[in-house]
């Protein structure tokens, strides 16, 4: 069975919230601005319609906006990562991601989800589809394509109801879609 359940014993909270403004770095020689970095901050966070209290994107033509207001990312998939890439640190953040979340994944998340995490209400828009930017994070051209092809893509959120959240929140499945198309058979279709 796909999809989360309404009641499902697997526990689903907030890891972690990272926000960061656009900055400027250098990649392959020349000046980038990218809204990439993102940091944990602790304490409450205000989650407005477009984005985090004290994030930022660079290039809003790609990143942000209503349907990609608030990015998320599964930290079970961080020690995948530490070991298919041979490092050992990988903060929280390292994706570019608003929300590093445990017990959501895209193989149980639908587009058209609705969630709860603190006083805010998301739901799932679509999975993230990266761009030479993660490069720049990682400081390597491979890791786009390694990116693409794990499915490990996280999903962007909207906002349905503005709130203040934080790390420990609880996360609680609002209303499930009932078309019930995962993140996950989206990225196959996409990298097929």
């Amino acid at each position: 069975m796909l999809g989360i359940r309404a009641g499902t014993t697997t526990e689903m909270r907030l890891i972690s919230v990272n926000v960061g403004l656009p900055r400027i770095m250098r990649w392959n020689g020349e000046m980038v601005k990218t809204g990439i970095v993102k940091e944990p901050i602790n304490g409450p966070v205000m989650v407005r319609r477009l984005n985090l209290e004290g994030d930022g994107q660079a290039d809003l033509t790609v990143h942000g906006g209503v349907e990609k207001a608030v990015y998320a990312y599964a930290s079970e998939h961080y020690d995948l990562w530490r070991a298919e890439l041979g490092v050992r640190d990988l903060p929280w953040g390292m994706f570019g991601e608003n929300l590093t979340t445990a017990g959501l994944s895209e193989d149980t998340v639908n587009i058209g989800d609705r969630f709860r995490i603190g006083s805010c209400e998301l739901i799932v828009t679509q999975p993230r589809m990266p761009c030479y930017k993660l490069g720049l994070k990682f400081g390597r051209n491979d890791i786009i394509k390694r990116f693409a092809k794990s499915g490990r893509s996280g999903f962007y959120l909207a906002v349905a109801q503005e709130g203040v959240i934080q790390a420990g929140d609880r996360i609680e499945l609002v209303s499930q879609d009932e078309n019930c198309l995962t993140v996950a058979a989206i990225n196959r279709h996409l990298y097929r």
